[in-house]
């Protein structure tokens, strides 16, 4: 049986490899670091589908350096020493979601990297901040990956249906410009889930010579390949939409519902529970301020457990944001300061408000005036926005 068209079609080099060019265009640090063989150990963070294996492969390629990848998902100790104890030469461990070991397993890894018996290269899709260990992360240098942009996504599509060797083979491709736009848009991004929506919408045209790929054939390849949810399709977004809408409209039973769509399809937890902090704030917000307090102690119940025992804490916070009165205060509130504050960059902080460290800071009139408000009794009649945002106001006089 042949690859899957997104492994066939993984850029064997530079030239092939689209997006990210901030980190491995011409001249840039990453791209310098694999050309001149002076690799470190590495970290990856990213999205899924951005580059991140496609990297460790070419980095591999370009070294000649013995590659070895491990799914931490399906991996443990075991499986380390094995590699370790059959490594020869210069040895690149490629560690697929790395965020999944835990302590103990990324702690075996470090007198290794420290002796350069392996050059680790980790992905993840979670901030290497909380999910890598300290001394690993130390030793690491962290490269962040980002989504790939709709340009990006068309041309991974245009180079897969120029691509005979690798892609479809002889069969005569017609694919109008609105489809291919449609997949990129339906993508988010993820080049893998362009490339098997793109492979399902072929075999579903299987024994024909002359294939049209129309807007219809990408829906339905969407579809079949339930990318609804763990990909990112656009019915994700559809129920997303639903569990927000519902908890704004204090319906406890539809936010369940739409919450249990969710998570029984594979949703995420840790995604759903990022999305109900932001609602916590954005459509309770100061109206009950408990409701940010549920909403984070469910995200970190769903990080220290994860499904399907999380399920319950994020239940919780869904039926307690929606059972709560709601308020969008502050939501509208900043999106204003937020206006004002990028039509007034240039203003200066007023010198009474600013820190005076230095005698020179202090001779300029720094800190000159300000009123200490714990010195007082009564309320200090002192402004605190530049001169020519005085007597703004953000919030309704409630607050």
């Amino acid at each position: 049986m042949s690859a899957p068209l997104a492994d066939r079609m993984r850029p064997r080099d530079f030239d092939e490899f689209f997006g990210q060019e901030d980190i491995v265009g011409q001249g840039k640090l990453l791209r310098r670091l694999i050309e001149n063989d002076e690799l470190s150990s590495l970290i990856f963070w990213g999205p899924p589908g951005v580059g991140k294996t496609t990297l460790a492969h070419i980095i591999a390629e370009k070294t000649g350096a013995r590659f070895v990848e491990l799914s931490a998902v399906a991996s443990g100790k075991a499986d380390l020493q094995k590699i370790l104890g059959d490594a020869e030469g210069r040895t690149i461990l490629f560690i697929d979601e790395i965020h999944r070991w835990n302590k103990a397993q990324q702690d075996a890894l470090l007198p290794h990297v420290e002796k350069g018996k392996i050059t680790l290269i980790g992905a993840t899709t979670e901030n290497p901040s909380f999910e890598i260990i300290g001394a690993l992360l130390s030793r690491s240098r962290v490269f962040v990956l980002k989504r790939l942009s709709f340009q990006d996504i068309i041309r991974i599509i245009d180079r897969t249906l120029a691509d005979q060797e690798r892609g479809f083979g002889i069969l005569e491709m017609n694919m109008p410009d609105d489809a291919k736009q449609l997949l990129a848009e339906l993508s988010e991004g993820d080049a893998r889930v362009a490339l098997n929506a793109l492979e399902l919408a072929v075999k579903g045209q299987k024994g024909k010579k002359q294939i049209l790929l129309d807007t219809a054939g990408v829906k339905e390849a969407l579809q079949k390949a339930h990318l609804v949810f763990d990909k990112r399709g656009e019915e994700f977004y559809n129920v997303i939409s639903a569990l927000h809408k519902s908890m704004r409209g204090s319906d406890p039973d539809a936010s369940l519902y739409w919450l249990a769509r969710m998570l029984e399809s594979g949703c995420d937890p840790l995604y759903v529970a990022r999305r109900v902090v932001r609602f916590a704030s954005e459509d309770v917000g100061m109206a009950n301020s408990e409701a940010l307090v549920q909403a984070v102690a469910a995200y970190h119940a769903c990080h220290f457990l994860g499904m399907p025992e999380c399920a319950v804490h994020l239940a919780q916070a869904v039926v307690y944001c929606a059972k709560s009165k709601k308020s969008n205060l502050l939501y509208t509130a900043y999106d204003k300061a937020a206006e004002d504050a990028k039509n007034t960059s240039h203003l200066g902080v007023p010198l009474h408000i600013r820190n005076a460290p230095t005698k020179l800071m202090k001779e300029l009139g720094y800190g000159k005036g300000y009123q200490y408000n714990p010195d007082y009794d009564q309320p200090v009649q002192q402004e605190y926005f530049p001169e020519e945002l005085k007597g703004r106001k953000y919030l309704s006089p409630l607050l």
